[in-house]
């Protein structure tokens, strides 16, 4: 019997765990697998029970699952199963054992954005579910605790020290650690000791969940740094989690708040989810930028130069097909004859431009990926105008007759699927287009909150609660205070700064002593005088990895978001191919077919 332990029990863990399952049959063998978390199997330190019932997930129910479905392309059987929506449909009748998540499950439609504590049942059943799925030959064990190290040990086998003193020896270890905290930069620790010198407060980025936020005084000035989903989970632990509510539409303030005030470099917050659904067919995704194209991308490539055209042109398409097929009233040319002219024209090209002024007449019904990025160029900011966007943008996402949105949404999906398998960028594109812009364009584009918290939000601010500081945001410790603006507003004085926004994996700066123990190799990229670290751990396409002289550990596997996969979701919306899904299917088969050998 081969031994195999996972350190970390959460998604990540648990869909690698059901495509070992699934791909048993054709490796057949013996397995006593454990796995080591401090945190609960299935749900892992992210999506726990143990968090506030009042944060939730950005996406709707119908829109998760951790099963494989036809989209997937692998290697390996496809096992579908129920979506969380589909699970809640399941259990509804009979309930859950904690009467709030009863009735949760007993409310929830596709189209609700569940909270994290209700993902964390799902997670948990998706976990059970797999493990009384595998065969006799098969035994799992869980180890609710911190593992220290993964070490080799003299026959090569790997030896896993956990923090409850017990050693575990394994065949193959995976790395399946989640999300992490980051020690602080430099510029973060100096800002703290600023803070602690002038008796301010200073958060640097943390989890919203994990966050000790009682050091925020009631009535207390904040700057917060960021406009994303963290600022959105913090502006609600903040408000409603110090007892504030919301009637009508309107904020009735506790007394307990903060006045927080908040900028980003857009200056703007992400963009609300959408509620509705296609009025067309989906668009048949990938059209232009396709597995063949990213592998047919010479080496040295430039992100903007020879990726991008083929990335917009793929989000128009399936935006306009949306728009053309979905609302053909709006447009001046059938799709069919739009479609045929416009697949062989360059994106950006004047002929392109013309034909698509041609066919639809109302510029707010052309994609302008430009006026997508930069919401607020060229206008004069003020916080009037920041609720007026706030609004507009509700407006749009909850309205089907912008449902071109939703179409650009899946093409966006799809060429974020695809570039995480993209290595040959020359490094210096990889890091600041790649991973920089192109990371935070699509967060911006599609990992908005929902349209709700949107709202709540615009109440916030008729409250008086949230300030808007408007884009290029700026910070300045300054006399023994935080000094903060931005283009357009006006100077604020804080007691208080937030980081709003996650830490950036590292595997060189995690605070995971195991990770700082590690064999293994942060990722460098280098191009002639330019050369980056990017925090993340080097593994090889099927997993392994990658040891310090350049090879693939052959014992040791990574997976997950400190890994140079690239942050890619544990679960995934039905039937979009997910990348998670086909990379958990290719290193379980690897796992199986070296344990077999062994």
């Amino acid at each position: 019997m081969s031994t195999l332990v996972f350190v970390g029990a959460g998604p990540r863990a648990t869909g690698l765990l059901e495509r070992i399952s699934a791909n048993l049959p054709e490796f057949p063998q013996s397995l006593d697998i454990h796995l080591v978390d401090p945190h609960p199997p299935g749900a892992g330190r992210v999506w726990r029970h143990e968090q506030s019932p009042l944060l939730r997930m950005n996406s709707m129910a119908e829109d998760v699952t951790m099963f494989t479905d036809a989209s997937v392309v692998c290697a390996g059987p496809i096992r579908p199963g129920p979506s969380l929506y589909e699970w809640a449909e399941q259990v509804r009748a009979a309930g859950l054992d904690d009467p709030a998540l009863t009735e949760q499950v007993r409310a929830l439609t596709g189209s609700t954005f569940p909270t994290r504590q209700l993902q964390s049942r799902y997670l948990e059943w998706v976990f059970d579910t797999v493990v009384k799925e595998l065969p006799d030959t098969v035994t799992v064990t869980v180890h609710q605790t911190t593992a220290l190290s993964v070490d080799d040990g003299p026959d090569g086998r790997q030896v896993i020290t956990l923090a409850d003193g017990e050693t575990l020896v394994a065949d193959i270890a995976v790395l399946a650690l989640g999300h992490l905290d980051s020690v602080p930069t430099s510029a973060q620790q100096e800002l703290a000791r600023y803070a602690a010198d002038h008796d301010l407060r200073y958060i640097a980025p943390e989890y919203a969940a994990d966050t000790d936020l009682s050091v925020i005084r009631p009535g207390e000035h904040v700057v917060m740094r960021g406009f994303g989903l963290s600022f959105i989970d913090l502006m609600v632990l903040l408000t409603e989690g110090r007892g504030g509510r919301l009637v009508d539409g309107r904020y009735v303030p506790s007394g307990q708040e903060p006045v927080l005030h908040v900028g980003s470099r857009r200056g703007v917050p992400y963009h609300s989810k959408t509620t509705y659904r296609l009025l067309a067919d989906r668009p048949p995704l990938p059209r232009f930028f396709t597995p063949e194209v990213v592998d047919g991308l010479a080496p040295g490539s430039d992100f903007f130069t020879d990726v991008w055209p083929l990335v917009a042109k793929e989000v128009a398409w399936a935006y306009y097909h949306e728009l053309f097929n979905g609302h053909p009233d709006r447009v001046r040319m059938d799709w069919v004859d739009f479609d045929r002219w416009f697949a062989p024209l360059p994106w950006g090209s004047p002929t392109l431009d013309s034909l698509i002024r041609r066919a639809v007449p109302s510029v707010d019904d052309r994609i302008d990926f430009e006026k997508l990025d930069h919401p607020l160029r060229g206008l004069d900011f003020s916080p009037a105008l920041l609720r007026d966007y706030i609004a507009a943008d509700i407006a749009r996402r909850t309205d089907d007759r912008f449902s071109a949105d939703l179409g650009a949404f899946f093409g966006l999906l799809s060429c974020y699927g695809l570039l995480g398998s993209l290595k040959s960028l020359r490094p210096e594109s990889q890091v600041r287009d790649l991973d920089g812009w192109w990371h935070g364009f699509f967060s911006f584009m599609a990992s908005g909150p929902p349209d709700d918290r949107l709202r709540q939000l615009l109440a916030l601010s008729d409250a008086g609660i949230v300030q808007f500081l408007g884009p290029d945001m700026w910070v300045r410790p300054t006399d023994g205070v935080f000094l903060a603006g931005g283009t357009g507003s006006d100077t604020v004085t804080a007691t208080a700064l937030v980081e709003a926004y996650q830490p950036k994996p590292s595997v060189s700066a995690s605070t995971s002593d195991l990770l700082s123990r590690l064999d293994g190799v942060e990722e460098v990229l280098v191009d002639g005088d330019f050369s980056v670290r990017t925090g993340l751990l080097r593994i090889a396409p099927d997993g392994r990895v990658i040891t310090p002289s350049g090879e693939p550990h052959p014992r040791r596997f990574g997976v997950g978001f400190y890994s140079s996969e690239r942050a890619v979701p544990a679960f995934a919306r039905p039937r979009t191919n997910a990348p998670a899904f086909r990379q958990n299917d290719a290193t379980a088969r690897a796992l199986l077919a070296t344990l077999r050998l062994d």
